[in-house]
């Protein structure tokens, strides 16, 4: 598999707990985040929370509220 190098700006405690939570669980930085990922991908896009969604590009740019809203309620009252 081919593999890529990638910088991510992070707030410096989000940093130390991954790197804390990697080594309490053998695993490297790459490791962690890679796992991570691999479980991302094998939830149902229903599962996904909206934030992934959007920085997913999943969803549109401009999604219709409205209509999302009323036809999640017209389904779950059937």
């Amino acid at each position: 598999m081919a593999t890529r190098k990638l910088t991510i700006r992070l707030p410096e405690e989000d940093i130390d707990f991954a790197k804390e939570f990697a080594t309490r669980h053998n695993m490297t930085m790459t490791e962690l985040i890679d796992r991570y990922l691999k479980k991302l991908q094998k939830l149902p896009e229903r599962d996904l929370s909206p934030e992934i969604l959007h920085f997913s590009g999943i969803i549109p740019e401009t999604p219709e509220p409205r209509e999302g809203y009323y036809a999640a309620v017209e389904e779950k009252h059937k």
